[in-house]
């Protein structure tokens, strides 16, 4: 599977939401904005973490925030939020999360695979820091490998 694009209206830099919930909506929100999700897809991603806890949180300062594929996504969609302010999500070792992405994908089959293409880009340690640092789309992009 190719991870779907990574276009500019998926991007938002340097967001200072209060806290972990309200950076997973405006991941959500991105999703939205981009055309890949309804705006429903974000309180779901936020459920999933109440369930299960800060599982997403997947390497120090970087959470993927997901849902399971549904009527709320309406297209593979993959989105970027960087916090102007780190924010916990009581995760033991990763707190605080400086890069939210969020991820939709429509098909079950392609999920798993989706979200595990997505964790190689982060092979590469100085990723996260890069883009923490980024200050444009165009930045964003380039660090997430030149998708769109």
């Amino acid at each position: 599977m190719v991870l779907p694009a990574l276009t500019a209206e998926a991007i938002e830099i340097g967001a200072t939401p209060p806290d972990w919930r309200s950076a997973v909506r405006l991941a959500g929100l991105v999703l939205t904005r981009a055309g890949a999700a309804k705006p429903e897809y974000a309180d779901e991603m936020v459920r999933m973490i109440e369930e299960h806890g800060p599982y997403v949180v997947i390497a120090p300062g970087l959470a993927l925030a997901h849902a399971r594929p549904g009527p709320a996504v309406l297209a593979d969609g993959l989105a970027i939020v960087t916090l102007a302010e780190p924010v916990n999500f009581g995760h033991p070792h990763n707190d605080p999360v400086s890069v939210v992405l969020a991820i939709a994908i429509k098909s079950a089959d392609t999920h798993l695979a989706a979200i595990a293409q997505l964790a190689n880009v982060f092979n590469d340690s100085n990723a996260i820091e890069a883009l923490t640092a980024a200050t444009s789309a165009a930045e964003v992009q380039e660090i997430m490998g030149g998708t769109e």
